[in-house]
């Protein structure tokens, strides 16, 4: 949010991504991000196998040694930084007030917020669901732990955590109307795995909302691996069976990628 955030998978992170330096780490630098240094680390290769994954040198130091489609997948922030996902000025930065509004979710909807983190936009659907619930779905306990705490103190009764795992987020077939991705799924170590169960958790007509910080766009200082394109986001949902439906343009840097079930 599942980066700078928010699909958080267990795994033993490099001192970059930790809190209070986690905003340097996603930040780009000419010097980090050059095509010069990025060529220089591409010296180990293989094919891709049958579901497109590829091991080889990371190209980029920020990202695990594994590929999808072509995209380096990137390490992941753990709980330890998760402040950052609370930050005051993130509904100003990333527009998120807008966000939730282009969702158009309707009272009776069951959402998902697939690497939900400290539930930052779970608890902001669940006014809009009031009778419908949320899937906060995170595979750190700790994240879990830290939502449930926030529903207490809210008196939320709508936001249900659920714990997942790096290959099954653990949702119910074909029961969702939306499931909702903020800037986590180009962290999933397993991707593929990952969006075919999103998309059997999808009722027909179901909605996915991914959102991912632009690649497109050269101003961003996010670095290029935290970033997708519209086309490569397209590719990798396509392959699971999941129809592109808009690019809502609406974001100030993410895209708001949605997709749809048939």
């Amino acid at each position: 949010m599942l980066l700078k955030h928010r699909f958080f998978f267990v795994r033993l992170l490099p001192a970059s991504f930790l809190a209070p330096a986690f905003m340097l780490a996603c930040t780009q630098t000419p010097i980090a991000e050059s095509d010069a240094a990025l060529m220089a680390q591409r010296r180990i290769g293989s094919t891709p196998d049958s579901a497109g994954y590829q091991r080889k040198a990371p190209q980029d130091p920020n990202g695990i040694g594994k590929y999808y489609m072509g995209r380096q997948i990137a390490h992941v922030m753990g709980h330890e930084a998760s402040g950052w996902l609370e930050r005051p000025d993130r509904q100003q930065e990333e527009g998120t007030d807008i966000l939730l509004r282009a969702l158009k979710l309707k009272p009776t909807d069951v959402v998902a917020d697939l690497g939900a983190g400290t539930g930052y936009f779970s608890f902001r659907m669940s006014s809009l669901v009031p009778k419908g619930k949320v899937l906060a779905v995170d595979i750190q306990p700790e994240m879990l732990d830290k939502l449930r705490a926030t529903s207490t103190k809210l008196h939320v009764t709508n936001v249900e955590p659920v714990l997942g795992t790096v290959r099954n987020p653990n949702l119910p077939a074909n029961s969702l109307d939306l499931v909702l991705i903020v800037d986590a799924y180009h962290e999933f170590d397993h991707p593929r795995e990952m969006m075919r169960a999103v998309r059997n958790s999808l009722k027909p007509g179901g909605r996915l909302a991914l959102v991912e910080y632009r690649a497109e766009d050269p101003k961003l200082t996010i670095k290029r691996i935290h970033r997708m394109s519209e086309e490569q986001a397209r590719r990798e949902m396509e392959a699971v069976g999941l129809k592109f439906v808009q690019n809502d343009k609406s974001l100030p840097q993410q895209h708001l990628l949605i997709f749809q079930r048939q």
